[in-house]
């Protein structure tokens, strides 16, 4: 489930300490290349012993894919807070978007090495089972809140879930190989788009 939006001082401290140990991973790997990372350069790059890291991650992947959980986690309360009239995509799209803005993912397009590093990350299979886990089941419960339906009865909820899986998917397999590059959230809102608009076939000149 999401994290909670109002937190403790013991809880932010944590979160805080998680998230300093993600960016520590992320940095190394992007100066030094994924093979080059260990559990003890990202708990020394973070100032926090090796224990410590173990304490909020199993590996390194799990740290690296944090940064983009974290993120997912976020949309999640966005989508519950969105206006309880607006249509259904248009609110996953603003919820999705929200805490890529935030960040500032899509202030510029990537860098050829910052491309490289995301490529060799999303290539480990370590990586997708650290994102996806647990992650469907979410979208499935805050959408079945959404549309009145059953999580675990219903249909709908889960094919809403799988079909967003795809965008994310699908969105960031194109931004990974763009040349020139793109970014990752034009190419999330205008997946997101097409979904709505019931996926048009595409105009083919002649």
């Amino acid at each position: 489930m999401p994290e909670e939006q109002v937190l403790g001082l013991r809880e932010r401290k944590k979160l805080d300490t998680r998230k300093a140990l993600s960016d520590a991973a992320l940095e190394l790997a992007m100066e030094r290349g994924l093979g080059n990372v260990t559990r003890d350069d990202i708990a020394a790059r973070a100032g926090v012993s090796v224990r410590t890291f173990n304490n909020y991650f199993t590996g390194k992947y799990e740290a690296l894919a944090y940064r983009q959980i974290e993120r997912i986690q976020r949309s999640l309360i966005a989508l519950r807070n969105r206006p309880a009239g607006e249509p259904l995509w248009s609110a996953i799209g603003a919820a999705v978007l929200e805490p890529l803005e935030a960040d500032g993912v899509g202030a510029a397009p990537p860098t050829t090495e910052q491309l490289s590093m995301v490529r060799e990350l999303l290539d480990a299979p370590e990586t997708r089972i650290a994102v996806s886990k647990g992650v469907f089941d979410d979208w499935v419960e805050v959408i079945a809140e959404r549309t009145g339906t059953d999580p675990e009865r219903d249909l709908y909820p889960r094919l809403v879930a799988g079909v967003l899986g795809g965008v994310y998917q699908a969105a960031t397999e194109t931004y990974i190989h763009a040349d020139p590059p793109l970014l990752l959230t034009t190419l999330l809102r205008r997946a997101i788009e097409q979904v709505a608009a019931g996926l048009p076939e595409p105009a083919v000149d002649g």
